[in-house]
């Protein structure tokens, strides 16, 4: 069989195939990218139906992330000795059947349960998204095409407040789903229907099935021991979660066939450095629309199309920048665009430690706007950085990795939103009554989050050290 790398860029047939992977992978990332963001717009209306806490509707965006985050890597390794396109078109069947179940979610432990199938399907999908990319395109142009992909994303989560609101206020929040499971089967159409082609670099390998539970169980076990910080049952999972996290580390350095080959990456200081950028940069971002929405909400009294269009302004942003951010990676240091981008997005976070019930409107858009240019600034040439660090037999397991540390930025961060939450309002519907102790959740959570984003500032600037090594 040929692979997918190999096909001559000259013939019709393989031109046609990369426009299809460029289209699949654009609108999977565009629509998981939605759904997210659409889903937090409609939170406060799917709580009016299922009258959860505030903790327990937290868990509707977190169990997503966690599961994502948990089962990226084992996914990415089954995806280099499967195959990349098997992996990734299963993945867009379960999150085609994830956005059913949520469809016909009678109770919030059915919308959550749902939320797992998709986070499955996700993490099946995100990493791998990134491999056939990297697979199907040269590295001459790598950074335009991750610009391209990333401009989807972005343009996914400027849809989705707006849209989402629209489609809560006016058709219910259940037709974010549906939308979703009907480009999903497109997605899963085409998949199958026009790529025959297959790329396994490490067909016949095993697969580390004791290294991969190791690594899920203590993922799990420590994230969710570290959202129900500071509580005595928190740290006591949090503990054994670290402590299950290093057995990975120690079992997979003297694996043969390791799940993740921790000796060839060890390394790899550019490729663990821009990993860790990754992990810090969404751990900074990743609630900012989650936190905003109920701010615009319940505290500015605007409805969900409204906030949406508000929040819509960061995204819109985003698209724009990360295309001119991927074109330029090709030519110039994507290390120095990297740097600059987590450098903007400080700024925001910053400004965002002191709203209150009388920030205005006008400078918080341009707050957005300023986190907007960051984020757009930082993305594609970060993930440029990461897959054109290691030789191409490691291209499944680096893109999982990376989307792993992307996820778990996102959950670390919804963790830190839940800890915040829990410590100060507690188990407590949001209501009029406990209004600012909400707006003292935000606040707090700003603070935390730009030390995070100033920790990751120092970071992007030691990768220039290790890319000139």
């Amino acid at each position: 069989m040929t692979s997918l790398i190999q096909a001559d860029p000259q013939n019709s047939h393989s031109r046609s195939l990369k426009i299809i992977i460029l289209v699949t992978t654009s609108i999977s990332v565009f629509f998981t990218a939605f759904t997210t963001s659409a889903l937090n717009v409609a939170l406060p209306t799917v709580n009016k139906e299922f009258g959860a806490s505030a903790i327990l509707l937290s868990w509707v965006v977190t169990i997503y992330l966690l599961a994502v985050g948990v089962l990226q890597l084992p996914f990415g390794r089954l995806a280099d000795i499967l195959g990349i396109k098997r992996i990734y078109t299963i993945g867009a069947i379960l999150f085609a059947l994830g956005s059913i179940t949520a469809i016909f979610a009678n109770t919030i432990l059915v919308l959550i349960i749902s939320q797992v199938i998709r986070g499955i399907g996700g993490a099946m999908i995100f990493g791998n998204a990134t491999a056939l990319l990297t697979v199907f395109f040269p590295k001459e142009v790598r950074g335009r095409v991750f610009g391209i992909n990333m401009a989807f994303v972005y343009s996914g989560f400027t849809m989705g407040p707006f849209l989402g609101g629209v489609l809560t206020e006016h058709v219910g929040w259940r037709s974010i789903f549906i939308f979703t499971a009907l480009a999903f089967v497109i997605v899963t159409i085409l998949m199958l229907w026009k790529v025959k082609d297959e790329w396994r670099q490490c067909k016949g390998e095993k697969f580390d099935v004791i290294g991969a539970v190791i690594f899920c169980s203590g993922m799990v076990v420590f994230m969710y021991g570290f959202s129900n910080l500071p509580g005595t049952s928190g740290i006591i999972c949090t503990l054994i979660g670290a402590v299950g996290l290093v057995l990975f580390i120690m079992f997979e350095t003297n694996s043969q066939k390791p799940l993740l080959n921790i000796s060839v990456f060890r390394r790899n200081r550019l490729f663990i450095l821009s990993n860790l950028a990754t992990w810090l940069n969404y751990c900074s971002v990743a609630s900012v629309v989650f936190l905003l929405s109920l701010y615009l909400q319940y505290i500015k009294g605007f409805s969900a199309d409204q906030a949406g269009l508000i929040l819509l302004l960061q995204p819109a942003t985003q698209i724009i920048l990360s295309l001119v951010a991927g074109k330029l990676s090709d030519k110039i240091s994507p290390v120095i665009l990297s740097t600059i981008g987590m450098a903007l997005i400080f700024v925001p976070l910053c400004s965002f430690i002191f709203i209150n019930a009388q920030t205005s409107i006008v400078l918080l858009i341009i707050t957005l706007l300023v986190f907007g240019t960051g984020y757009g600034l930082f993305a594609s040439p970060n993930s440029n950085v990461v897959m054109s660090s290691v030789s191409k037999e490691y291209f499944g397991v680096a893109a999982a990795t990376q989307a792993t540390m992307r996820t778990m930025g996102q959950t670390t961060a919804m963790a830190i939103t839940m800890i915040v939450i829990n410590a100060i309002i507690g188990q407590a519907v949001i209501t009029p009554d406990n209004y600012p102790g909400f707006l003292n959740c935000v606040q707090i959570a700003f603070i935390i989050f730009s030390f995070i984003c100033l920790s990751g500032i120092v970071v992007c600037f030691y990768q220039r050290t290790a890319k000139k090594s």
